[in-house]
């Protein structure tokens, strides 16, 4: 085992050839710091108390400031004063005093139960010491005392200190050291390491966390069981966290409207068929067991039938709300309106704007802008910028997401001029253009075969320290597709994997669409093999593509031997499949050969 020395100098700790321990007042009359039984002497220990620095420098002659601490801690000083010499001695002498000496104050500091003294003390260590190892660490923790309870204070407060100073790795460190050692924690530590965890995406570690805290028997509360939940339902994995559920049950805590709105927001936000019905249930299980539906809840199921389009079901959450003496907030009425605007309804979310207003709610920048997208969508730009004039009027500040609604729908309509302006406009108002701006106007401008104004604002985007995403490569080649350069699409294809970017479905299956309306059909399959290589299978787009390329060519069996694999795969055909093979097929005199689905192609 290394030596653990007692003073860790810092290079400065020398000034010439004088020593700290004989730095006096040449008048003075000496007094020796320590009593004949080694103790400090009273006259020391009022020095530290009436925070006499001067006398006590002064008179530190037969002892080195390390000693003197020693003999401090030894003697079970006051820790309070052991604790305040301490600091002043490394910041006096520019030292640093040992692990061990530290963590024996630690100790002292726990049996006088000065526990903010100590979380303060363990603050400054974890903020400002890099090089000690957590391991040596824990073992001056259990070298310096004997004590099972004040190890494991120590122990619990460190954990707390890594996370709150953001060093959560070094966190989650201590905690699994902690079980190696046998310490107790306690979920004062154990809840805020659990939610660092989950906000980093460590749900790994999350998981091992959660189930160390249930082997190693720290209460687990309410708030641990429902960070556990975020963290699953955060990433998707909703059977694990109803399992968290049952555990709650098992440890005789009860779920609270947290646990269910967390459970329910995670199927809401799932994006899986089913998933409403699922949120729904929990909703009913949540009343069953007596627990009373707040308002996140509402707006969590208002929001998920919003974006399931099932704008009814939405509607009739928003009535039982009321009914429940619960009243719609912003967010209500903005989860409402995007719904009704997604729809095309776009006078019914102006009424709904009106009964905001009624109720005296005030709507935010949010509310606009799904009103201005939802016009700019239904290709109404006179109402748009129209309400755009008047939430500046209203000192309601825009944002690039307003800016970025109106700059895309300016490109699709062909109004560039305008398009531009609105960038500049934005500019002057301090809100700097992001990747999705320049997109928006790549997209517009090759549309408009401006292949050479695309390069300059690429180059200027780049300049800006922006990166050019995936969305910017796939409006790119599917511009040269267009201009049918598909052998130029193919290049730049190669050119995004050099530059780290994974190409998705949708630069695939455009760049396979462009071989197939020139007639290369070899150029096409070899796209989708490289697309199986990349790990990504052919999706519906993709075997329409490919079964319209082919039927163009007249190989029609082909054809229909890929409508009969994508069928197997278990692919379900949408209303493109269904035009592709009865234009391509059936009304040219083929009838494809697919048991048990004639009927349906022939029906639609």
């Amino acid at each position: 085992m290394p030596c653990l020395f007692l003073m860790h100098p810092k290079p400065n700790l020398f000034l010439g050839k004088s020593r700290i321990g004989n730095i006096v007042h040449p008048n003075k009359h000496v007094i020796r710091p320590l009593s004949s039984d080694n103790a400090p002497s009273p006259m020391v220990t009022e020095f530290i108390s009436k925070q006499c620095w001067k006398s006590l420098k002064a008179h530190l002659q037969s002892a080195s400031p390390i000693t003197l601490l020693q003999q401090l801690l030894d003697s079970k000083t006051d820790p309070d004063l052991t604790l305040r010499y301490f600091k002043w001695s490394e910041k006096e002498f520019n030292l640093s005093h040992s692990l061990e000496l530290g963590c024996k104050l630690l100790h002292s500091l726990a049996y006088a139960k000065r526990y903010s003294k100590m979380r303060s003390f363990l603050h400054g260590f974890v903020k400002n010491e890099n090089s000690i190892s957590v391991s040596s660490i824990f073992h001056a923790i259990s070298i310096s005392g004997e004590s099972f309870c004040a190890n494991s204070i120590i122990a619990d407060m460190l954990v707390l200190a890594y996370v709150e100073n953001m060093k959560v790795r070094l966190g989650f460190e201590a905690f699994k050291r902690a079980g190696d050692y046998g310490f107790k924690l306690s979920v004062v530590s154990c809840n805020p390491l659990l939610s660092a965890l989950v906000k980093d995406d460590k749900i790994g570690d999350v998981e091992y966390v959660y189930k160390e805290m249930i082997r190693r028997r720290i209460e687990v509360n309410v708030i641990s069981f429902n960070i556990v939940i975020n963290g699953f339902c955060k990433v998707g994995k909703l059977n694990k966290a109803s399992d968290v559920i049952q555990d709650m049950k098992a440890c005789g805590v009860l779920p609270n409207v947290i646990t269910y709105n967390t459970l329910i927001g995670g199927y809401c936000k799932k994006g899986r068929i089913g998933k409403m019905y699922k949120a729904d249930a929990i909703l009913k299980e949540m009343v069953a067991n007596e627990v009373r539906p707040n308002e996140i809840t509402f707006n969590i199921l208002i929001d998920g039938f919003c974006k399931d389009d099932n704008l009814s079901a939405a509607m009739k959450v928003f009535e039982e709300m009321q009914t429940q003496g619960l009243k719609p907030n912003v967010v209500t009425y903005n989860s409402l309106i995007n719904g009704l605007c997604s729809e095309g309804r776009l006078d019914e979310a102006i009424g709904l704007l009106d009964e905001m207003l009624g109720l005296g709610l005030k709507p935010n920048i949010v509310t606009y802008n799904e009103l201005i997208n939802g016009f700019c969508k239904r290709g109404k730009m006179k109402e748009a910028t129209d309400l755009f004039d008047d939430i500046l009027e209203k000192g309601i500040g825009p944002t690039v997401v307003t800016y970025n609604t109106l700059i895309d729908a300016f490109c699709k309509d062909g109004r560039m001029k305008e398009a531009f302006a609105m960038r500049e406009s934005m500019v002057e108002r301090g809100i700097c253009p992001n990747v999705t701006t320049y997109n928006c106007l790549i997209a517009g401008l090759c549309r408009e075969g401006k292949i050479t104004v695309v390069r300059k604002l690429i180059n200027e985007m780049l300049t800006k320290g922006l990166k050019v995403d995936v969305i910017t490569y796939n409006i790119l080649v599917g511009a040269l597709c267009k201009e049918r350069e598909s052998r130029k699409a193919s290049r730049l294809l190669d050119e995004m994997i050099k530059r780290g970017l994974r190409p998705n479905h949708v630069t695939f299956n455009t760049l396979m669409d462009g071989y197939c309306r020139e007639g290369n059909l070899r150029a096409a399959l070899n796209v989708r093999t490289q697309m199986e290589k990349e790990g990504m299978r052919a999706n519906v787009v993709t075997y329409n593509v490919l079964i319209k390329g082919l039927c163009k060519k007249g190989k029609l069996e082909d054809a229909n031997g890929l409508l009969n694999e994508m069928l197997e795969k278990g692919l379900i055909p949408n209303r493109t499949t269904y035009e592709i093979v009865k234009e391509e097929m059936v009304d040219k005199g083929f009838v494809p050969d697919i048991e048990g689905h004639l009927y349906s192609i022939s029906g639609r």
